[in-house]
């Protein structure tokens, strides 16, 4: 596995209906980068109530996902197409977990969340449904914090340490985010993962109604 493209977005403004809105979404190529807790030298995260921070601090994406959206989208996205920091050529073969651990060139990462569609994201693809297409395909990519901080370039090797062996994965995090009534059981092991936090509030959101709906049963 490799860096297949590092990619660093400016803030724009961005129409979504009647809103006016600040985003960092598209991202272009740079041929290397500096990594530090909070993400990407000179990438713009514009908006910080849904986006970065400590544990959501890069957004990745492989190109064998991208792959399977190449039919779907008439041709292969370019790197960066989705906002993501870093476009690697693979994942591995295996399902990723929360709490697995990525060492790519010079940084060291470990997996916290999916990638959530918004409205934000629709636009950029130019398709009212895409937040719906999206989330059904279950191919969402990996936000991740920061372990060990680096530089990181074009063609940097990736290795795939583990560490969420114990853990849900990232689909099933991302599944769960859209159930109408999710499972107790299931909810309780998200919690025993190192989730991003806004990922953490919402599992926690879940099974405090999960429970109060136990308990009005009874």
């Amino acid at each position: 596995m490799r860096v297949v493209s590092v990619n660093a977005g400016r803030a724009e403004l961005m129409r979504i209906g009647a809103r006016t809105v600040e985003t960092g979404i598209r991202k272009g190529p740079v041929e290397r980068g500096s990594v530090h807790m909070l993400g990407l030298s000179g990438d713009i995260v514009a908006d910080q109530e849904n986006h970065g921070g400590l544990d959501q601090a890069l957004y990745l994406y492989s190109c064998e996902d991208y792959a399977y959206w190449a039919p779907e989208l008439g041709g292969l996205p370019e790197p960066g197409t989705f906002g993501e920091n870093l476009t690697l050529s693979s994942f591995g073969e295996e399902p990723v977990r929360i709490g697995d651990r990525f060492r790519i060139g010079g940084i060291l990462v470990e997996v916290t969340a999916p990638r959530i569609p918004c409205a934000v994201f629709a636009t950029r693809m130019d398709e009212e449904n895409w937040v719906k297409r999206f989330a059904e395909a279950r191919r969402p990519g990996l936000y991740v914090r920061v372990l060990e901080a680096g530089e990181i370039a074009v063609g940097d090797e990736v290795e795939r340490l583990g560490g969420g062996e114990d853990h849900p994965t990232v689909v099933e995090l991302m599944d769960v985010w859209y159930d109408a009534e999710p499972d107790r059981e299931l909810l309780e092991r998200l919690l025993l993962a190192p989730l991003a936090e806004r990922a953490r509030a919402n599992i926690e959101r879940m099974l405090s109604r999960v429970a109060a709906r136990a308990e009005s049963r009874a």
